[in-house]
This record gives C-alpha cells, sequence and structure tokens, in this order.
C-alpha cells in the first residue's frame, strides 16, 4: 500500500483542520490503494464489512469533506453516479466506451493550456479536465474473439 501517500493525505487533513475518524481514514486508505475511480456505493460496498454501522450517506459526507478540502476530484460523465479521483497530480482519463473503464493518463504537453487559454480568452482558468473515449484492450479482445 502506499504508506506515505496515505500518511500525505492524514497530515494533508490535519493542516486542513479536518478531524481524522476511522472511516474518513479507511475511505482515503481506499482511494489511494484501489488506484480506481469508484462511486460512493463502490467505496461503501469495499468498507461496510470493517463498519457495519457506516451508511452510504456517511461516505457521501466524507468524500465531500475530501472535495472541500482538494484531496478528492468528484468526476461525473454524464450517468447517474460520480466516481472519485484521490487527486495526487494533475492527469487525465480514458474511458472505455463499452464497459466504463477508466484510467489515468499523463501527457506533459497539455501542462501549458490554462495559459493558453488564458491569453486567448482572457478567462482566467482555475481548472480544466480532459477524457478521452475508446476501447479498452479487455473490450478489444471479446470483439476480436467473436
Amino acid at each position: 500500500m502506499h504508506k506515505e501517500n496515505i500518511q500525505d493525505a492524514i497530515l494533508h487533513l490535519k493542516n486542513s483542520g479536518v478531524r481524522i475518524t476511522p472511516q474518513r481514514h479507511a475511505i482515503i486508505e481506499y482511494l489511494i490503494g484501489s488506484g480506481t475511480h469508484p462511486t460512493a456505493d463502490e467505496i461503501y460496498k469495499a468498507l461496510e464489512g470493517k463498519f457495519p454501522n457506516m451508511s452510504v450517506a456517511t461516505v457521501y459526507n466524507n468524500l465531500r469533506v475530501l472535495r472541500e478540502v482538494g484531496m478528492v476530484k468528484e468526476l461525473n460523465f454524464g450517468d447517474s453516479s460520480s466516481r472519485f479521483d484521490y487527486i495526487t497530480t494533475d492527469h487525465y482519463h480514458i474511458i472505455c466506451e463499452k464497459c466504463g473503464e477508466m484510467n489515468d493518463f499523463h501527457y506533459d504537453g497539455l501542462e501549458g493550456i490554462n495559459l493558453y487559454v488564458e491569453k486567448e480568452t482572457g478567462f482566467e482558468v482555475t481548472n480544466h479536465r480532459m477524457e478521452v473515449y475508446g476501447i479498452c484492450p479487455k473490450c478489444k479482445e471479446k470483439t476480436l474473439s467473436l
């Protein structure tokens, strides 16, 4: 597990004045360790055995707190459920159109986009997000084997 990332996250929360509850710690640990972009329901299902009295609302409330202190991004792709991404560095997402699998990717060439957009539009850019869509290797393999 990424112990240094968890310790950094806990320190960030403490410095932000956020109380570290066992549930909050477990949610952070899950987000960092999973390497995925889970929904609140997926986080709840993964942790319900460890915290039988925890509700989905508790997960949502904790994710909201983590989002407010800048540790988590809420990703909404037009479907009914948001996905949550633990923020480590600026990165982008590739999403499978068939199964919905989502992976991170990094591309240094996009780092200057905020400056370019500000210069061209006069806007002050506060954030940007990029998604690329395609067919993942597993789904491609399934299609080829039919």
